[in-house]
């Protein structure tokens, strides 16, 4: 299971660069990913997995219990098998549906790719945390999907109601799943749903079930939030094949399926999900009946089907699931061919609206046969697989309990309505429109029509199989008891009442067809468009009222964010630590003024840095001049450094004095767009106010940080790590060992961290593209002045007399330079004394980088420091030579490095994995060198690589951004280029 979750995950990577190299073919080797999946799964006995599950798990963050735990029954094997079957048709149907042409292709094809693979690790998940991980992932990327038309506000406003609607309704179902878990003590799903709790289930747990069931109606898009789902048609036609028959909305169906054995305790939640699913199928069907847009009319019928299939599956019955899996079933190999039959008429005939659609079914009778099937088990018409489920489900609710044949009623008005608007798809699609021109006969390829045709034939090829078929899917229904009148799944069933339901349905819906024309002015009459206020209409209309809602969170945004973001940052700061005073005063007004065992200083260096670091601080609270300013705060970051050195952390040290280092550089570099002296506050309450506000905060964290270290009541972890480090990590140095192994989660974080912030340095400065093209040396065809003097300077002529250019093509003009880029920069800019030093001391410092990236296993050092040791080298190279040497330095894109390092820290953490161990498992090999003697390898090198390279990285963007590009915004300005 691992194995097919990480190949949809390769091939989403690679989803971008297949179509960049095959165009709109690359869709066939992605489409491979799926199908292989569905073929293994198809392998598989599924009756066996009733009474031996295939289960995998890997424990992921153990603290916590959490595991990367996966297990196949025969409810997920269903799904998988749905999600990986036509996600693979669906893929195949994309290589012929989009051109070569489409904008954003690679992107599209990546996230299809990706949002199949998430389907699969939601119905296959047996863990909470990875069951709503999964579960979010199916909504970033069905965002990112419906809002692939990003140049249309249809579908940027499609996408947003249904991340806002979907992500809302997750955040509750992760809450109740938590309140279960937290009751079972246990957060493996199969655990909590066998727990003995249920057998006296209090407020408690139904409150914790129902707001699981919020998340389940939102992704299913039950009423109140039904109207995500056809606005997700702003999505290209493959998109909605996908979503509306194997992935997304099935989530919430999937899950009140698994949530079976614990609804089976609680009636009056069953009731809840019956209403709402039955309300959600005759709304749907009536919506559709008025929609003129074919897509549209399938959208609505969609949620019209959830609402049938969530109604059913919250009986928790044993005949009630064994139907409701077969409708499930049903529902996917209709509605998928249905929506790639409008994509095909939409490409052909470049409309979908029925009223202009004439003779289709003349001109391309082969997908006028595929649609006409499919929408005919859709409508439940016998012997199609359609009906044989439906004829179930009204069985298993006839034989059931009192107000079960209450919802069949109900169901069966669905129903009705289910088989009018088939009709008007089948009519509207393929007939013959008044007063509307022929269609033109079009050229379909093969490939086009043959995908919703391997999908459509499945509806009469399962009605052939019903006995195979009910004896798996009877595996997962066995975990409820069974009534005394067992439902099957029989193409020819016994006569009774739900054979005559299913017959009233069929007839009723054939009266309405006939009556199409008056039932549409009763719709007309009826519906609220014709006679209620808006003011009315905000209220009873569902998306209405969820664009009011979001007006309202809108406008109460706008009112209270500039009570205290202001856009200023002396602001914004002063707020933040007054809270932070505020909330810390009443509890150490009831201490005592200081700790028993306070120990004023542990070495008489404390007593020389100290007075400088607070002299330094309080020199650039009171300075005016920027520069100034950032060195005194500089000098009270190196003596935190000789603090730490002191008391023995030469690591910690290190890292300090290169941080600051690379902060001072920074700094300096965004300098040179500010104004040289701080602005003069006029009111001298102002400044007594931030004194106030700096010492008071001063002294509560300062006190904090005392009574925390008296409040330790176990030993120091330090001690317990020495003995890890060299055992477990197979390291001397604690420190790194520490970060790259026993907490490296945490350094996963941090430069996860560092990552955003390059980003974000970025996103201030570059105004159009980040990845621009980098400008080489070579690149110069003419004599170059970067930075030249200005025409009132008083230099020699001859001193201005260069060519950056190569000495075979300049001449004698060429002057000898220490750095490659030297002769860029104008000479009244060069200064030569930095070149010299640069040029010895570059390379020594990218040696020494990479001895600190080596020896931090064992001796100071370490990625980090490494990192900052290779960015300082770096920006020194920038600063002697300019932005054209910085490109020599480093000819490779920042975004690339940085992506490279995350990549390979990644890498570090799976391949434990893939070789049977646990995310990030330690191993040590060791090779035996000639002369060098034994060698060893920690495989935490791999990872440390990773955090080196994303901190040159953030370094290298950092010149690139506050260096490299406001110089080439200043020359502009300037126009001294």
């Amino acid at each position: 299971m691992y194995s097919m979750l990480l190949a949809h995950l390769v091939a989403a990577l690679l989803g971008p660069v297949l179509v960049r190299l095959m165009g709109r073919n690359a869709f066939f080797p992605l489409a491979a990913v799926p199908a292989a999946s569905a073929i293994w799964l198809a392998t598989i006995d599924p009756v066996a997995l009733a009474e031996e599950p295939l289960e995998i798990s890997v424990p992921w963050i153990p603290a916590f219990g959490i595991d990367l735990a996966f297990r196949l029954d025969p409810l997920s094997w269903v799904m998988a098998l749905i999600a990986t079957g036509i996600g693979a048709i669906v893929l195949l149907y994309c290589a012929r549906y989009f051109k070569d042409t489409e904008p954003g292709l690679g992107r599209f094809a990546g996230v299809l790719t990706a949002f199949a693979g998430a389907m699969v690790g939601l119905v296959l998940s047996d863990d909470v945390m990875m069951l709503y991980t999964f579960w979010e992932l199916t909504t970033v990327f069905s965002y990112l999907l419906i809002g692939h038309y990003q140049e249309k506000q249809a579908s940027r406003r499609a996408a947003m109601n249904a991340l806002i609607s979907t992500t809302a309704g997750g955040l509750a179902m992760l809450v109740g799943l938590l309140m279960l878990s937290a009751e079972a003590g246990s957060l493996r799903i199969t655990e909590i749903l066998a727990s003995p709790m249920w057998a006296d289930a209090g407020p408690f747990l139904v409150i914790a079930v129902l707001l699981i069931l919020a998340g389940a109606t939102t992704k299913s898009a039950l009423i109140p939030t039904h109207f995500w789902l056809p606005g997700a048609m702003a999505a290209p036609t493959p998109v909605s094949a996908y979503l509306h028959a194997a992935a997304m909305v099935k989530a919430g169906v999937y899950l009140i399926l698994r949530m079976g054995p614990a609804l089976t305790h609680l009636e009056i939640v069953t009731m809840i999900i019956a209403a709402l699913g039955a309300a959600t199928m005759i709304l749907g069907g009536w919506r559709a009946l008025r929609q003129t847009d074919i897509k549209l009319l399938l959208a609505y019928g969609t949620v019209s089907q959830l609402g049938f299939l969530s109604a059913v599956a919250g009986l928790a019955t044993h005949d009630a699931l064994l139907a409701g899996l077969a409708m499930l079933i049903a529902h996917a190999v209709f509605k998928a061919p249905l929506f790639m039959v409008v994509g095909i008429i939409d490409k052909k005939f470049g409309t979908r609206d029925l009223r202009v659609l004439s003779g289709v079914a003349k001109v391309a009778p082969v997908v006028a046969v595929i649609g006409t099937v499919s929408a005919a088990s859709m409508a439940a018409v016998p012997p199609l697989f359609g009906f044989v489920a439906k004829e179930a489900l009204f069985t298993a609710l006839w034989y059931g309990e009192t107000w079960h044949k209450v919802l069949l009623a109900a169901l069966v008005v669905g129903s009705v309505l289910t088989v009018a608007y088939s009709w008007r798809f089948v009519h509207g699609s393929f007939g013959t429109a008044p007063g509307a021109p022929a269609v033109q006969k079009p050229s379909i390829p093969v490939l086009f029509w043959l995908p919703p045709a391997l999908v459509a034939v499945l509806s009469l090829v399962l009605s052939a199989l019903t006995g195979p078929l009910e004896e798996i899917l009877r595996g997962f229904s066995g975990v409820l008891p069974e009534t005394v009148e067992a439902v099957h799944l029989a193409v020819i069933p016994h006569v009774g009442v739900p054979l005559l339901a299913s017959a009233v349905a069929l007839g009723a819906g054939a009266l309405l067809c006939v009556l199409a024309k008056p039932f549409a002015r009763l719709q007309k009459k009826v519906s609220p468009l014709s006679w209620a206020s808006e003011e009315l209409l905000d209220r009873i209309d569902a998306e209405r009222a969820f664009r009011r809602v979001m007006r309202l969170v809108d406008s109460v945004s706008v009112a209270v964010t500039p009570l205290f973001q202001r856009g200023s940052l002396p602001y914004t700061l002063g707020t933040m630590l007054m809270v932070l005073i505020v909330l810390v005063a009443p509890i150490a007004v009831s201490q005592s003024p200081l700790p028993d065992n306070l120990v004023l200083f542990h070495h008489p260096v404390e007593l020389i840095v100290l007075p400088v670091a607070a002299l330094a601080a309080l020199g650039a609270a009171r300075s005016r001049r920027r520069l100034r300013a950032v060195f005194l705060i500089s000098v009270t970051g190196y003596a935190v450094a000789v603090l730490f050195l002191v008391a023995g952390a030469p690591d910690v040290a290190t890292t300090q004095v290169l941080v600051e280092t690379a902060m001072t550089v920074v700094l300096v570099l965004v300098l040179r767009r500010l104004p040289t002296h701080f602005s003069r506050r006029p009111l001298r309450i102002g400044a007594w106010g931030r004194w106030a506000i700096a010492i008071s905060t001063a002294v509560v964290l300062c006190g904090a940080a005392l009574y925390a270290a008296d409040a330790r009541y176990r030993d120091p972890l330090g001690p317990g790590l020495i003995e890890a480090a060299y055992e477990i990590g197979g390291g001397h140095n604690v420190v790194n060992v520490t970060l790259v192994d026993a907490r490296v989660w945490d350094t996963m974080g941090e430069i996860s961290v560092l990552l955003v912030v390059a980003t974000g340095v970025a996103s201030l400065i570059f105004v159009t593209r980040r990845e621009q093209s980098i400008s080489r040396v070579r690149d110069l065809d003419t004599r170059t002045s970067i930075w030249k003097r200005r025409a009132d300077s008083a230099l020699p002529q001859n001193a201005l007399d260069f060519d950056a250019r190569p000495e075979e093509v300049a001449g004698g003009n060429r002057w000898r330079t220490w750095l490659s880029a030297g002769l860029t920069l104008a000479p009244e800019r060069r200064m030569v004394v930095l070149e010299v030093i640069t040029r010895i001391a570059f390379p020594m410092m990218m040696m020494f980088s990479l001895y600190l990236l080596m020896a931090g296993h064992n001796l100071p050092g370490g990625g980090f420091a490494g990192g900052l040791v290779a960015g300082l080298a770096l920006a020194l190279r920038y600063l002697a030579g300019g932005r054209y040497e910085l490109s020599e330095a480093a000819p490779v894109q920042a975004g690339f490095v940085l992506g490279t390092g995350m990549a390979i820290a990644v890498i570090a953490g799976v391949l434990p994995v893939l070789a049977g161990g646990s995310v990030f498992t330690t191993a040590t090999p060791v090779v035996h060198v000639p002369v060098l003697g034994e060698l060893h390898f920690p495989s935490a090198l791999l990872f440390d690589t990773g955090v080196y390279l994303v901190v040159v990285g953030v370094i290298l963007d950092f010149l690139r951004t506050l260096g490299a590009q406001i110089d080439q915004q200043q020359e502009v300005e300037t126009d001294d280029r």
